[in-house]
């Protein structure tokens, strides 16, 4: 239903209809505990966890097709920087993880529990830790080199 009502305020948002997007966000904010602004574009097939809880995710961010987002998910900005994560079609990010800066989640990568992603993640790689290192690279090979490197 969060993203129904998404859907439904995104597609209002769009038409440049004044309030009610505003009104379907506050709903989704106070019933499923979910900040997703109307203006942030959302592709086909993206499960949210549980309805969407705790997830935040900033005005800007763009999120593929095939997502899967757990609950407790942070996408969103860094201080003094302009631009926000990218994330690609078929990424899945566990519970917890927080996604911040101008980054770009690669296509098939996975982000693991309460990692904070600060850099880019390649393809179909494997992200996790605090900050987020590599364990498996999209060529398959394993990869400890941290990303803020």
């Amino acid at each position: 239903m969060l993203m129904r009502l998404y859907r439904l305020s995104h597609w209002l948002y769009n038409l440049g209809v004044p309030v009610l997007p505003h009104l379907i966000y506050v709903f989704n904010r106070l019933v499923f505990s979910a900040v997703i602004p109307p203006s942030v574009r959302i592709g086909r097939d993206v499960v949210l966890g549980y309805h969407g809880l705790c997830i935040v995710i900033h005005r800007r961010v763009v999120i593929g097709d095939n997502v899967v987002i757990a609950p407790g998910v942070t996408i969103g900005g860094r201080s003094e920087l302009l631009d926000v994560p990218v994330i690609e079609s078929d990424v899945l990010i566990g519970a917890g993880a927080k996604i911040l800066g101008p980054v770009r989640i690669g296509r098939g990568a996975k982000i693991g529990a309460n990692a904070v992603v600060l850099q880019d993640v390649p393809a179909s790689a494997v992200a996790v830790g605090i900050p987020a290192r590599l364990i498996l690279r999209g060529d398959g090979l394993a990869d400890e080199q941290a990303l803020d490197s």
